[in-house]
């Protein structure tokens, strides 16, 4: 079921319909979450685990995902009909492309599952530390790579069946720019706010400062490849509405062969941190690698608009990460204490602080694209 709401999303995305489908995996969320109070306490009287219920409540939340979506496409004009025609040359295309264009999309994961049998040897934790550290760093991938590229992938098909190169380059670019808009703070932030954040999720029970340490060590270190994962989001797509599944995947593939080369060698040295670190400059080199290939794919990629905007975006960031450290640097010393609430206000007014220093920093510093990276992020929140 969540594949087939994978395929109904992509179908309302096809069509210019984006907050539904980036809404649609709360469902998934809210099915798993109340199946956990209400179906688990019940399996047991009917002689079921209590694992169960979380079954379950996964079916019943992949089945949520598709009726939130079925009648927005409905009311664009589809209609199911079983048929199946294997000689259709577009049915053709899918199945020649799926192959690659799935290996190519799996470096990620695959440099993730080495990164966990790496860790494995790191002691009591380490695996746990890595995977905390990896969840955190999905939310701005999810929140702000992903949505980029679902977005700018209509347009960038649609000027690729046309032939119009021009156009097509010109959606990338800018694409890209936005990508850069948004990740190069995020990742800052995650580098000098990494500490708090996680303290604030995850350290209560048996998760002590010490796990909180090594956990904020590791996405401290996975932080500086969000910028290269969010590129992929953009790039890779770009080459399969080229209908080129081929060059994506030997990209992945030397991602892999650098991720595994360095966090065998990383991992000595730097322990948990040294496998995040290598996943990070694996995720880069696969990133740079897709950009080199597609600007000369596509005739370039407006190379000199787009390092202007790096520069300016860089200096931003970083007046936006000294603000927040000193910031919450100063909210440990006025408001002290370790409960839930007061990590809340320190982390939270330190955002703030961040984001009103980035905000004013883009606008003193002339960044075009900015404001758009913002109503981009808006609509993703559902806030316009």
């Amino acid at each position: 079921m969540i594949a087939l709401s994978g395929v109904v999303s992509a179908m309302l995305n096809a069509l210019g319909r984006f907050f539904i489908p980036a809404l649609s995996p709360a469902m998934f969320n809210i099915a798993v979450v109340l199946s956990a109070f209400t179906l688990v306490p019940l399996m047991p009287r009917i002689g079921w685990p209590g694992v169960a219920g979380i079954a379950i409540g996964t079916v019943i939340g992949g089945a949520g995902q598709i009726l939130l979506q079925w009648p927005v496409l409905h009311r664009a004009g589809w209609r199911y009909a079983p048929i199946l025609d294997t000689h259709d040359p577009g049915l053709r295309e899918v199945m020649r492309l799926m192959g690659p264009g799935t290996l190519g999309l799996a470096a990620l994961q695959v440099n993730m599952f080495v990164n966990t049998v790496l860790a494995t040897g790191e002691g009591t934790g380490a695996v746990s530390w890595l995977n905390y550290a990896s969840r955190l760093l999905w939310v701005p991938i999810g929140l702000l790579g992903v949505s980029i590229g679902i977005a700018a992938l209509p347009e960038i098909a649609r000027h690729a069946a046309a032939a119009d190169l021009a156009s097509m380059r010109r959606t990338v670019a800018g694409a890209l720019r936005l990508t850069l808009m948004l990740n190069v703070p995020a990742a800052v932030g995650l580098i000098v706010l990494a500490r708090p954040i996680v303290s604030l999720l995850l350290e209560r029970g048996n998760f002590g400062p010490a796990d909180t340490a090594a956990t904020a060590g590791a996405l401290t270190c996975y932080a500086p490849g969000l910028l290269g994962y969010a590129v992929v989001r953009v790039a890779a797509p770009t080459f399969y509405a080229v209908r080129d599944s081929r060059t994506p995947v030997i990209a992945g593939a030397l991602s892999v062969a650098v991720n595994i080369a360095l966090n065998v060698t990383l991992v000595r040295a730097m322990g948990v941190c040294g496998l995040a670190l290598g996943s990070a400059v694996a995720a880069s080199v696969n990133g740079a690698l897709l950009l080199w290939l597609l600007r000369g794919r596509i005739g370039g990629l407006d190379g000199w608009r787009s390092a202007r905007a790096l520069t300016r975006i860089t200096i931003a960031s970083l007046l936006m990460g000294l603000a927040a450290w000193g910031a919450h640097h100063s909210l440990e010393i006025v408001l002290p204490g370790g409960s839930t609430l007061t990590r809340a206000v320190r982390v939270f007014t330190s955002i703030a602080v961040a984001l009103a220093v980035l905000v004013g920093a883009a606008r003193v510093l002339r960044i075009e694209e900015f404001k758009e990276a913002l109503a981009r992020v808006a609509s993703r929140l559902g806030m316009s």
